[in-house]
C-alpha cells in the first residue's frame, strides 16, 4: 500500500473510519444544540418575582446578555453541524481528506482532530 504522500485518496475502509468519527461528532453536537435550545425556551430558573425592582432590572439585563450568548453558541453549533454534514458528502463522493488548496491528502491526525477540515496544515499555515 502506498504511503500518504503518494496516495491520491483514502481507501473505503479509511473513509468509513472518518465517517464514524463524524457521525459521532454530529450526534454530540446535536445533543449540545438541543440543550442550548431548551435553555433558551425555559423560563429563568432563578426567578426574580420576589426581588426588589432595581435588582430585577439588573437581572433582566443579565438574562438578555446570557440569551444572546446562548444564541451565538447555538449558531456556532449549527454551523459546525453543517460543516460535518458537508464532510459526509465528501466521504460519499470520495473527495474527503483531499486539501482544497494543495490537492494533497490531509494527514490522518489532522482529520481525526478536525474532521470537517478541507485544508492541510501546510495550506492552513500559508493562510496566516
Amino acid at each position: 500500500m502506498a504511503n500518504e504522500t503518494t496516495k491520491t485518496r483514502y481507501s473505503d475502509s479509511e473513509l468509513q473510519e472518518f465517517k464514524d468519527i463524524i457521525l459521532e461528532k454530529i450526534r454530540t453536537a446535536k445533543e449540545e444544540l438541543n440543550a442550548l435550545a431548551s435553555s433558551l425556551s425555559s423560563p429563568n430558573a432563578n426567578g426574580t418575582d420576589d426581588t426588589a425592582g432595581t435588582y430585577k432590572t439588573l437581572e433582566d439585563g443579565s438574562a438578555t446578555l446570557e440569551k444572546e450568548q446562548i444564541n451565538q453558541l447555538a449558531a456556532r453549533q449549527k454551523k459546525f453541524i453543517e460543516q460535518l454534514d458537508a464532510a459526509l458528502v465528501r466521504i460519499e463522493n470520495k473527495t474527503y481528506g483531499v486539501c482544497r488548496e494543495t490537492g494533497k491528502l490531509i494527514q490522518k491526525e489532522r482529520l481525526r482532530a478536525v474532521p470537517h477540515t478541507t485544508l492541510s496544515m501546510e495550506a492552513k499555515l500559508r493562510q496566516n
